[in-house]
């Protein structure tokens, strides 16, 4: 995995890792998932890892808040 990656494992969780060096990796069971046709997720409300990174996926796409 690299920065910027998501992915949902064999149980169904989404995981994140920002696109920030030393966010980590982090699941998004506090969060709203929506799958899109492409491939690509958006994640409600926005994701944070303190003090590291604070941002928004849209349609697979990072921006920070």
């Amino acid at each position: 995995m690299s920065p910027g990656d998501y992915w949902k494992d064999e149980h169904g969780v989404w995981f994140v890792f920002p696109p920030k060096d030393g966010a980590g990796v982090g699941s998004l069971t506090e969060h709203s998932v929506v799958e899109h046709d492409d491939g690509t997720i958006s994640v409600s409300p926005s994701i944070m890892f303190a003090g590291v990174y604070h941002g928004f996926l849209e349609r697979g796409v990072w921006r920070e808040a």
